[in-house]
């Protein structure tokens, strides 16, 4: 969206989210290193959200269901413009990261024998890169990435963006029963997660950010009602439950049980509870709207890309007993490599994406006046 017409609370909501993110996998490279007892308390507590990063993932998808549906809505859309400005927004940092991670994993080599049986480190990280590897991870085709491990979720994006005259007709067609297609939407992502069907847990994702960008102007109706004191800070609490409820479970549900995975699903009810708080609640909207949130929602892309090769190449350089060290250079190393790649590499991408969006646009025009 232009600037006129962003959510500021919303962009800060996408910069934690990457903040949790970049933790997550920092814990993915501790784990195999802790006290089994330790594991267990920090991932079956409240304290798992910290580390929540699948679960952010889900924020992010209902964010872009959200947030790209707002535009098309409003006068003056363009889907000629909308197909290569977004296309390329998405691919051409994501090239740019791969390039970057081939690099390193080309100047530290990686050997999985060094890495713990099991571990992230050990089974999703690339040893060394292809033209083929590169070339099926650069397309966003393959639904795992082993060279840069984030792209799974770009897959899914890319999904989105493609499908989205599909997501915005149907969110469009069913506006006046938005509740009861809320309802279907979050009955589907918790069926995907029993028989294990990924478009059926996140697509439906998707569609609940569509959802809530058709009536954005009701629910900020709702939003504007009078509540009592405890409403706000008791559904972002709920919310956040239900966004790590799978894992508060662990203790009576093993991982991979119907319940298990049923209450994983809700982690996506979660998400979307978030973003209405984060939206209607202004405490909460003036935290994310805080300069620190509002920087990291700007380089939330950017360091969602980067970090990953990043701290793998950090614990490969140093070995996986050195895993203290890794996540203590590594966490603040890719803020700043964040930072870096969002001015040299993210922003100009961006703004060619849009020359290359308006020249395409004005070029239809010209073709069909």
């Amino acid at each position: 969206m232009s600037g006129s017409q962003r959510i500021a609370s919303v962009d800060g909501v996408r910069g934690v989210a990457s903040l949790v993110v970049v933790v997550y996998h920092c814990s993915l490279i501790a784990m195999p290193h802790l006290d089994s007892t330790l594991a267990a308390w920090l991932t079956q507590s409240p304290g798992k959200l910290a580390f929540a990063g699948t679960e952010a993932v889900l924020v992010f998808f209902v964010l872009s269901g959200f947030v790209v549906t707002l535009p098309v809505l409003r006068a003056g859309f363009s889907w000629s413009r909308y197909y290569p400005t977004r296309v390329l927004r998405l691919y051409l940092p994501v090239w740019a990261s791969l390039v970057l991670a081939t690099v390193l994993i080309a100047l530290v080599p990686r050997d999985h024998s060094t890495m713990p049986e099991g571990s992230w480190m050990r089974d999703a990280q690339a040893a060394s890169v292809t033209w083929s590897s590169f070339l099926d991870e650069a397309s966003l085709v393959p639904a795992s990435y082993d060279i840069n491990n984030v792209l799974w979720s770009l897959r899914w994006e890319l999904i989105f963006s493609l499908a989205l005259p599909l997501f915005v007709a149907l969110a469009v067609a069913v506006r006046r029963h938005a509740m009861a297609a809320a309802v279907i939407a979050c009955v589907l992502t918790v069926a995907g997660r029993i028989v294990e069907i990924d478009a059926l847990v996140y697509l439906p994702v998707f569609m609940l950010g569509a959802l809530m960008a058709v009536r954005l102007d009701d629910l900020r109706v709702w939003m504007r009602r009078p509540r009592g004191a405890l409403f706000w800070p008791g559904a972002t609490i709920i919310a956040l439950m239900l966004l790590i409820a799978s894992w508060l479970a662990r203790p009576i549900a093993d991982a991979g049980s119907i319940t298990s995975r049923a209450l994983w699903g809700l982690a996506g009810v979660g998400a979307v509870i978030i973003i209405i708080a984060a939206i209607g609640w202004p405490r909460l909207s003036g935290l994310l709207e805080r300069r620190a949130a509002q920087w990291l929602g700007r380089v939330s892309y950017s360091l969602y890309l980067v970090h990953v090769p990043l701290l793998a190449t950090l614990v490969y350089l140093w070995g996986a007993s050195s895993w203290p060290w890794a996540i203590a250079v590594g966490f603040p190393a890719s803020i700043v490599l964040a930072a870096l790649f969002y001015r040299f590499v993210e922003a100009p991408a961006h703004r060619l994406s849009r020359f290359i969006g308006s020249a395409v646009s004005q070029r239809v025009r010209s073709l069909l006046a």
